[in-house]
Parts: structure tokens; sequence; C-alpha cells
């Protein structure tokens, strides 16, 4: 498969001026075309993406992780793109992994692929790593099949199966959401190894207030 012209990466930013340049440049080596959507940042997230050579999509306020990525998502396929390749514009997930993605659709023709960071977890802080490995077997149990890291953004995602599905989330539950949809529609999901990358970057998760929209969600889907 050809992915630069089959495959779009969106990489949803809040306030991400730090990184976001490394992010871009480093996905360019892998894909032509990276879309970013600036989700109400204050700071020149935007224009620094734009100088790397990315797209900048621009919410004017905070729209949430979830809306932020289907807004991104339904603009890679008005281009024509049949894949999507998700991934934070913090720096915490590494371009060199991109390969291992492509190399899962060529083997298995999934037509979902999430990176897994609990197969080599060290490097995860200890409350995240609890937090996930119990959100996980939860929706394990929803699913009927193992979902081993259901909170990892990195993804890639092929758009026809997307469009397919109902998906309302606005917000970081949008990960769990995803999975989930596709596991009930008996669509196939693999995952793969991915590096765990944690420095001083300030998580976009409100610890009270988006866990409480996540066992929301799963009451809704339950």
């Amino acid at each position: 498969m050809n992915w630069p012209l089959e495959c779009a990466a969106v990489i949803p930013c809040l306030n991400e001026s730090a990184a976001i340049q490394a992010v871009v440049n480093g996905v360019r080596r892998h894909l032509t075309t990276v879309i970013v959507v600036d989700d109400g940042s204050t700071d020149d997230t935007g224009r620094l993406a734009a100088e790397a050579g990315a797209e900048v999509l621009r919410n004017e306020r905070p729209s949430g992780k979830g809306a932020a990525l289907a807004s991104g998502w339904r603009r890679a396929r008005e281009r024509g793109f049949a894949w999507v390749l998700t991934l934070d514009g913090d720096g915490q997930h590494a371009p060199e992994d991109i390969p291992a993605f492509f190399d899962c659709v060529e083997r298995t023709s999934a037509p979902l692929i999430s990176g897994n960071r609990m197969s080599n977890p060290a490097g995860m802080p200890p409350v995240r790593r609890l937090v996930n490995w119990w959100m996980s077997r939860q929706l394990s149990r929803l699913a009927g099949q193992s979902l081993p890291d259901t909170q990892c953004g990195y993804r890639l995602m092929r758009l026809g199966e997307w469009s397919r599905l109902a998906s309302t989330s606005s917000h970081f539950e949008i990960e769990s959401e995803i999975l989930l949809n596709f596991a009930r529609a008996g669509f196939r999901i693999e995952f793969v190894p991915i590096q765990v990358i944690y420095r001083a970057e300030r998580s976009k998760i409100h610890p009270l207030r988006d866990t409480l929209r996540w066992f929301r969600w799963l009451k809704t889907v339950r």
C-alpha cells in the first residue's frame, strides 16, 4: 500500500507549542499530509504547526479531544484519504513507531490498529498504569475481546469503517468509544507495542471531570 497517498495524520492540539513542530516534522518523514486540529490554543501551536508543513484547522474555543478528532477525520475523508493515523501533539507518541502500524495492516488487514503501552509500561506513571488497566478490563468485558490499552490515542484507522459507526463522544472518552464501536460491529482490532514516553508535559485530562464523564459514558453503553 502506498501509505503517503492513502493515509493522512490527524493531530488534535491544545497549547502544544513546545512540541508540535518536532511532532509534525517526525510524522512527515512517513506521511505527506498532516492535519493539525488547533482546538482553541492560546499559544502559537497553530502557527508553528503550519510552519512545519501541516494543514491547520482552527477552533476558536476548545471543543474537546473527541470533537477535534472528528473534525480532522472528516477533513481527511473529504480530501480522499482512506486511512488516518492519529497521535497526540505533545511528543508522547514517537513517530518512529509509525511503520509498525503500517506493517500490522499489511499482515492482518485490520481496519483499526491501536498502540499498546501496556506490554512494557515501565515508563508510565503508576496511577495512569492502574487506571488504564482497570478501564481496559471493563471495556474488554463489554467488547468480548482483549483490549490491552484502551486509553492510547496513537492509532491507525480506516475511515470507511469509522464513517459507518455513530461516534458521539466529544472529549477523552473517544478512545474508548471507537474501540467499543469497532468491536461490536465485528471489525477486527489489532494492537502494536509502542514506546512509553512521559516527560514534564502536563496532561490535558482533568482527573475528576473527565473520569466522571467517562463513567457517565460507560453507563450508556452497558
